[in-house]
């Protein structure tokens, strides 16, 4: 497998510690290393990963190249703009597609936590041989522990011909659900979260996008002979329409298969996704550089360049950096995303 690691998101909800210049994926969230650093240390340590990639914005590029151990200089490929995660995937495919034909191609995020690496790879085992005997595009599926609102479903038929790899064939795709659905989906025991993780063979993914993304199909074509006779594709770039992977694609495709995953996942979505990973005092607070809470509980303090004191509160989030401070209920973490478009609305750019 040539392994594709997503490395070109911001990070918002993780603001005002993640920023344009240094986002979620280049922080050392969990652990003495980057989330990108962890990510590629995992796959440099599969057998089966015959090269690995990652995809990035010319911003982050030159810092990534800085950083990161494990991946060629020349394996870093950059989007002239951010499109969303279907056109990405598709740039990536054609630089392995240029390399081998018959290439299977895995595509990760850059950012998400997983422990249980002979686990993990037996899964990424069990999507390269289903990828291959069917022709298929294959996901990844996490076994929910609880009903989140905060993931998409994938919903499979528990019959299957590839249920001794733990392979599925996946019925339909759910969006974000409410409270009471996400409960009946967990309950119904056929339901799995969407953790954004994917393998299949360079052929059969462009097969797909022929038939269900006509349109960037066609540009990534144009840009294929531009890229191989290694000229500048940038202007072909900017036609494309940005469109995620999940919506242009895998709602669409028929012949579509989900692996159950063993392993431990967490995709370090938000404040709070920290607060559950991270080690607790007695009365269950998370205190991540130098601060005190006192008469509160549950509560999340990141702050490494000052002392930051709580007192008297429960369940909150509080953040510092050298030039803004974060307070937020923990069950409002996801709004964080609406006050980074609130500053880039009223050009606070300094603070982006």
């Amino acid at each position: 497998m040539y392994c594709v690691i997503m490395a070109g998101g911001r990070g918002t909800r993780f603001w005002p510690t993640s920023r344009k210049k240094n986002p979620k994926q280049l922080l050392n969230i969990v652990g003495n290393s980057t989330m990108l650093q962890m990510t590629v240390d995992r796959f440099q340590k599969m057998k089966n990963v015959e090269d690995i990639f990652i995809v990035t914005n010319k911003d982050l590029a030159p810092k990534i190249n800085k950083m990161i151990n494990g991946v060629k200089k020349k394996n870093i490929i950059i989007e002239p703009s951010g499109k969303n995660t279907a056109p990405a995937i598709g740039l990536a495919a054609l630089k392995i597609k240029s390399i081998r034909e018959d290439a299977v191609m895995g595509v990760f995020p850059a950012d998400h936590l997983v422990i249980g690496a002979k686990k993990f790879a037996k899964t990424v085992r069990s999507a390269i041989q289903i990828s291959n005997k069917n022709n298929a595009l294959v996901t990844i599926g996490i076994e929910p522990n609880f009903a989140s609102t905060g993931y998409g479903y994938i919903q499979f038929d528990p019959q299957s011909p590839f249920d001794y790899l733990a392979g599925f064939k996946v019925k339909t795709f759910a969006e974000k659900p409410h409270e009471k659905l996400a409960k009946r989906f967990v309950s119904s025991g056929d339901f799995l979260w969407n953790g954004g993780m994917f393998v299949w063979k360079v052929s059969s993914f462009f097969s797909e996008l022929k038939i269900h993304m006509t349109e960037l199909n066609s540009h990534l074509e144009k840009i294929e002979k531009k890229v191989n006779a290694n000229q500048d594709f940038s202007s072909l770039w900017q036609k494309i329409q940005p469109k995620s992977i999940d919506y242009g694609l895998m709602e669409k495709s028929d012949n579509i298969y989900v692996v159950k995953s063993e392993f431990v996942w967490n995709d370090l979505g938000s404040w709070d996704a920290i607060f559950e990973v991270s080690p607790k005092t007695k009365d269950q607070n998370v205190i991540r550089g130098e601060g005190l809470v006192i008469d509160g509980k549950n509560n999340l303090i990141e702050s490494d360049n000052h002392f930051t004191a709580v007192l008297g509160l429960n369940n909150i989030v509080v953040v510092n950096t050298p030039d803004a401070t974060l307070v937020i209920p923990r069950d409002k973490v996801e709004d964080i995303k609406e006050l980074v478009s609130y500053l880039e609305k009223n050009k606070k750019s300094d603070l982006l």
